[in-house]
């Protein structure tokens, strides 16, 4: 509901008549399955301005860094361990973001 939310306020802002599309980011370390979002956010926006819109995904990876060896690495999940020396990452660098990445809306 928060995205829906977000989104009206954008377009209310922008006097817009409608959102013609909504791109959104989803990291795999965001702690949001994006398959469930997406069938969550289908059913939300009936009767809002984002009822008849396009939504576009930007599924990014987890980027983790290992102070050990200096690698950086895929992550999955927050566990996973560096896998050259399996040491913890001491920094995620990225792939936990969960935002509203843009809009499109028309007047």
């Amino acid at each position: 509901m928060e995205v829906i939310t977000l989104a009206e306020k954008e377009a209310e802002k922008a006097n817009a008549a409608s959102i013609s599309e909504i791109t959104i980011e989803i990291g795999t370390l965001s702690g949001v399955e994006a398959n469930a979002f997406e069938t969550a956010l289908a059913f939300l926006s009936t009767n809002t301005m984002l009822q008849n819109s396009r939504v576009q995904y930007i599924l990014t990876k987890g980027d983790g860094f290992c102070p050990a060896c200096s690698l950086h690495f895929e992550m999955n999940s927050r566990m996973d361990t560096c896998p050259r020396c399996r040491s913890f990452p001491s920094e995620v660098k990225g792939g936990d973001a969960f935002k509203v990445h843009s809009l499109l809306v028309d007047n």
